[in-house]
């Protein structure tokens, strides 16, 4: 939905059909912080899955514990292959009878899933053209939704025929909601009135990469396990078996050493060019990692998220891009887990110093 006064985004941006920003993108970060922001997120994929065997066919085939998923909860799930690497990262909300799944892609998962079916009582479908994600956020996200009638959730709320669901980024104070898709209009405008300002996905990014939150396929690859990009408290409950790709999740995390990272970069913002995603991330010539997101932050400047090797010291000088882009960059010592090598303090007093 690209509504009056909204900028579109670039013609090779991944949220086509969504605002970038509202002229001033770096006022709507700084209004999420402080205040509140609605954001139109109705590029994102939906499927539901209603039936009476929903919660027990899901723990089946995913890495979470949807058997004490009750009514009205929210989580995270993971379909994994066999050696455990990341597949399909969803978003959830069991909610009046359907679990709604809200992710990236839909068109390879819903496949999966409708090809997992079997004998089980469960009716995969993809909703994305009868409903849309909006998220209100910010330290003000609560009283527009008191303006709007909509009781604060402590998870998710029936809302008609979508839901109201509590997140925790990519702000604290952030919330969902699944609306039908032909009243989006109505809806923004009434979230607007309420006292939301209007924010893109310019905005959005920026925050998500601030909070280290991966997304799929941008700051993943084919060879991605859930520890790498911050996956396994959300997204996999640890004393559940029996799924694929299990093995290798009990096995990372009992030794705990990832073989990568993800890192919060610093860029120099006085390069000429900006790295984009899918490029190497190096250390002395040699190739060390690989750049994911890449946003420009109103408090910390060019950012970017990075797997990188978990060997690589937190002090050391990176480059980051292509040849015809690269720049200088720095991990945020903040980022970085504790059994990296060089997260020591006089590693971080020369980083930040």
């Amino acid at each position: 939905m690209i509504l009056p006064g909204a900028v579109p985004p670039p013609d090779d941006s991944t949220d086509a059909g969504v605002a970038w920003h509202y002229g001033d993108p770096f006022a709507e970060q700084r209004s999420a912080a402080r205040s509140v922001v609605v954001v139109d997120r109705s590029n994102r994929g939906v499927i539901a899955i209603p039936g009476e065997d929903r919660l027990k066919w899901l723990h089946q085939l995913t890495s979470q514990h949807f058997e004490q998923l009750g009514e009205g909860a929210a989580t995270e799930a993971l379909i994994l292959d066999a050696q455990g690497r990341l597949e399909h990262h969803m978003v959830v909300a069991n909610v009046g009878g359907t679990v709604f799944l809200d992710v990236e892609k839909v068109d390879e998962l819903l496949k999966y899933l409708q090809k997992m079916v079997f004998w089980s009582k469960v009716e995969p479908r993809d909703a994305t053209a009868e409903f849309a994600l909006l998220s209100i956020i910010g330290p003000d996200a609560p009283a527009v939704l008191e303006k709007l009638g909509i009781p604060v959730p402590t998870g998710v709320d029936a809302l008609g025929e979508g839901f109201v669901r509590r997140t925790s980024w990519p702000l604290q104070r952030s919330f969902d909601l699944l609306v039908p898709r032909s009243e989006l209009t109505d809806w923004w405008q009434r979230i607007t009135d309420a006292g939301a300002r209007p924010a893109g996905s310019f905005a959005f990014e920026a925050l998500r990469v601030e909070a280290l939150r991966p997304r799929q396929g941008i700051d993943t690859d084919e060879r991605t396990i859930p520890h790498e990009v911050n996956l396994i408290d959300p997204a996999v409950h640890l004393n559940k078996g029996c799924y694929r790709g299990q093995e290798t999740v009990a096995k990372v995390h009992n030794v705990g050493r990832p073989p990568r990272r993800m890192l919060l970069l610093h860029l120099d913002g006085s390069a000429d060019g900006t790295p984009e995603t899918g490029d190497p991330v190096t250390l002395d010539g040699r190739a060390v990692g690989r750049v994911g997101s890449v946003v420009l932050h109103h408090e910390l400047g060019p950012i970017a998220l990075a797997l990188v090797k978990r060997s690589v010291p937190v002090e050391s000088d990176l480059v980051a891009g292509a040849p015809e882009r690269e720049v200088q960059a720095r991990i945020d010592p903040d980022s970085v887990p504790p059994d990296t090598p060089g997260l020591g303090r006089e590693a971080v007093r020369n980083l930040r110093g």
